[in-house]
């Protein structure tokens, strides 16, 4: 059980970072250089490895991998969630419904 916490952890840190990656584009910069070599796509891209390398771990430990891809869909929660705190994004009825289905499909695979 721990390591399908870890694997859910794994998808909020890549939402994290998605959401660092976000700041970068939205983000003026002088150079072409200092576009992609800034501190936001620095740790943005840090944490991407970090969830890839901790995801290698989980599968490691015996979480299937048709088990992870399921978990991943919790990005589709935590992406609209983080991009509605962190930019103002709007969340309609139609978003919040799209992403009831998919939890609620992650829930149908998961039930024993």
């Amino acid at each position: 059980m721990m390591f399908y916490a870890l694997a859910l952890f794994n998808v909020f840190v890549a939402a994290v970072a998605q959401m660092l990656l976000k700041k970068a584009a939205i983000t003026p910069h002088k150079s072409i250089v200092k576009e992609y070599l800034n501190p936001w796509v620095m740790v943005g891209y840090s944490l991407m490895v970090f969830s890839l390398v901790s995801n290698v771990y989980v599968l490691s430990q015996g979480v299937l991998l048709k088990e992870l891809g399921t978990i991943e869909a919790a990005s589709y929660l935590f992406v609209p969630a983080l991009a509605f705190v962190c930019f103002k994004e709007k969340i309609n009825l139609r978003k919040v419904a799209a992403i009831a289905l998919i939890l609620a499909g992650v829930v149908v695979f998961f039930w024993e």
